[in-house]
């Protein structure tokens, strides 16, 4: 790669959830919902493109809005907002954009010539009536389109089941003919939601939301959001309509569930709701997922990371990482922004963002600027963690931080780790270096920054030194 790739994968101004990823010619394009820096529901904005070449996953190019908020003659004044879409090429060579907007339940579509869009309203998905999936009566809400075509059928996955509702069963597989809107099979529930995962194999990882397929060799891989929100499972099945078995969790945006370098039921991250998928990039596969940021749910930002199958197709859970498309650790050398720290909590454990309270990576501006993004609210006892680097003799870090506080950053290769070096730091009413000497090991290694003291300070980037 010509540069490093960090998480998040896109630059830190942009808010790009609900990630699905897909390789078409020769680059990876990212459809998403797009939030919005300070936000203050989800999905504010227009759907924004991206793409990287498949041989630089650091090359991230914005291709502009492919699909504005205004584009479907349901949402002409602007006042609802576009929720998670996907997207699927046709029999025809075109390319399909499914969506559902926040305060209907029906899908929507929208056509390209190209991946990069720009998309243009095509029509609704409907029966052969011309009713549409989700206003006849006995439909359940549409919600979270996935889409997968083979040949002329594509199969449409949809569905939101929150507890305690029983008339949403789960996620639902519908089949759509040739012209990509017209039912041809309907609605079957192809995953429970909790209401209805009593002896399904599904028990405490019920589908929630976040509908999303994909096939590998001639296995289908459901990948969804379970009802704990922050975890991204998978289900398999060999007909695309199921019924699907239960495979296991793909990534979890705290990291729970992930034991070996910490108790597996430690959050080292304030989670939330996560959306996202699997894609193959050049013979390497990888789960894209999102983080909550800003210290709420309404601006969150893509990451991903490589998974492995075993022989039987098993997908292992997948560690959160600060350089999840990098290929391998980041240079153990070099100036690194905070923003992409993959850990950050406190002592007392927190599963999900949303207490203003806590530590939260943050920034000044406002969307689309490029002024750097950093860590705010840290607190005594704080830990931010770094992983992973490819060390050799790293002998000084500094810090770069600001506001009032007055302590010290303990630097550790492990969170709960001794002390390797301490940096001693005080108060600074604008960006300062506080550095220290340290001899931090060699080889494949994590980098924790733990703050002991008073006040609050701000961390805004980490410079390693040879």
């Amino acid at each position: 790669m010509k540069n490093q790739a960090f998480n998040p994968y896109l630059p830190s101004w942009e808010f790009i959830p609900d990630g699905e990823p897909y390789v078409f010619g020769n680059r990876v394009y990212v459809y998403g919902s797009h939030d919005l820096f300070n936000g203050c529901v989800f999905c504010m904005g227009d759907y924004m493109g991206w793409s990287a070449p498949v041989d630089d996953l650091s090359d991230w190019r914005c291709e502009g809005v492919i699909y504005p908020r205004t584009g479907d003659p349901v949402n002409a004044d602007g006042r609802m907002c576009l929720y998670a879409p996907d997207v699927t090429r046709g029999p025809d060579g075109r390319y399909y954009l499914y969506y559902v907007y926040d305060k209907v339940g029906f899908v929507s579509v929208a056509v390209s010539d190209t991946p990069a869009g720009g998309f243009r309203f095509y029509g609704y998905v409907r029966d052969r009536q011309g009713r549409r999936l989700g206003d006849r009566p006995g439909d359940e809400p549409q919600f979270d389109p996935g889409v997968l075509t083979e040949g002329e059928r594509t199969y449409l996955y949809t569905g939101f089941c929150g507890r305690g509702d029983k008339s949403r069963h789960g996620a639902m597989c519908t089949v759509l003919g040739p012209d990509m809107l017209t039912i041809e099979e309907e609605p079957v529930i192809c995953v429970p939601g909790c209401e209805y995962e009593a002896g399904t194999g599904f028990e405490g990882h019920a589908y929630f939301e976040a509908a999303s397929i994909r096939k590998r060799g001639e296995v289908y891989y459901f990948v969804y959001s379970s009802t704990v929100m922050h975890e991204l499972c998978y289900a398999t099945a060999r007909d695309p309509r199921g019924p699907f078995t239960y495979g296991g969790v793909i990534v979890s945006n705290c990291d729970l569930g992930i034991g070996g370098y910490k108790p597996a039921d430690k959050p080292v991250a304030f989670g939330g709701n996560n959306h996202g998928s699997i894609v193959e990039i050049n013979g390497q596969w990888y789960v894209f997922y999102h983080r909550q940021t800003n210290g709420h749910w309404f601006s969150r930002q893509g990451c991903a990371e490589p998974i492995s199958f075993d022989e039987a197709g098993r997908i292992a859970q997948a560690e959160i990482t600060s350089c999840g498309l990098n290929g391998g650790p980041l240079r153990g050398e070099g100036r690194y922004p905070a923003h992409i720290a993959c850990h950050l909590f406190t002592p007392e454990p927190v599963l999900y963002a949303g207490d203003p309270a806590l530590p939260r990576i943050t920034r000044d501006s406002r969307d689309n600027c490029a002024e750097e993004s950093y860590i705010a609210g840290i607190q005594d006892g704080t830990v931010i963690g770094f992983k992973y680097f490819n060390c050799r003799g790293v002998r000084r870090i500094t810090l770069e931080c600001r506001a009032y506080f007055h302590g010290a950053f303990e630097i550790r290769s492990a969170w709960d780790g001794p002390a390797l070096a301490t940096i001693q730091a005080g108060s600074a009413n604008g960006w300062e270096r506080f550095s220290t000497e340290v001899d931090f090991p060699d080889g494949k290694q994590a980098l924790y920054i733990v703050y002991k003291g008073s006040g609050t300070p701000q961390l805004r980037a980490v410079t390693l030194e040879i």
